[in-house]
């Protein structure tokens, strides 16, 4: 803990939710540290992700296209996936790179780690730099994947964060960890 453990809410039980695919329930009742209210929160249970900015020896990004269920229609971001159990951020990157796209190889750098939201998740989305990758494989897409790759300069990227094309989170984190997407402060066209 940190010199702020006064804000800490203490647990009082913890009980299992539903599976829900990509993430488990978790409901913890937890006292309210000035109160002592009790009161019900959900947390939903994660391996870790992972993210990155993939560059060409020309120095054009990979990116991806998929359809997002949340939002109803299909997103531009970066590639990236769940880190299997076992495997480590690394391997899980090179991985989710190669299934989602066909590019491998080149050099990697860690760029750290996010929490995606820790409002209700327990998780970390690691962040890496890959250069000099290239188009190597075919793409080994899941049964619930449709995923369309496109290679864009940085000026592309920071046009696509202008305009609002691009504008996933985790996506614009890590980008914004290799490239100036935008002047400050930010004003949405």
């Amino acid at each position: 803990m940190t010199d702020h453990d006064e804000l800490a809410w203490t647990l009082v039980e913890r009980e299992q939710g539903p599976d829900l695919i990509l993430f488990r329930a978790r409901y913890d009742h937890c006292a309210h540290p000035d109160s002592g209210r009790v009161l019900k929160r959900i947390v939903l249970e994660s391996v870790d992700w992972v993210n990155m900015v993939a560059l060409t020896s020309d120095g054009r990004s990979v990116m991806v296209r998929q359809f997002r269920f949340g939002v109803g229609y299909s997103t531009l971001e970066t590639p990236g996936g769940m880190v299997d159990p076992g495997e480590d951020p690394l391997t899980a990157a090179q991985r989710e790179l190669r299934e989602e796209t066909g590019y491998t190889g080149g050099t990697w750098t860690y760029l750290g780690a996010v929490e995606p939201n820790p409002a209700f998740h327990d998780h970390l989305c690691h962040h890496f730099l890959a250069r000099d990758v290239v188009p190597s494989h075919a793409q080994a897409l899941s049964g619930g994947e449709a995923i369309r790759v496109e290679l864009m300069t940085e000026t592309d990227i920071r046009a696509a964060v202008q305009s609002g094309e691009l504008r996933h989170a985790l996506a614009l984190s890590v980008l914004a960890r290799v490239f100036p997407l935008w002047p400050l402060p930010f004003a949405h066209d």
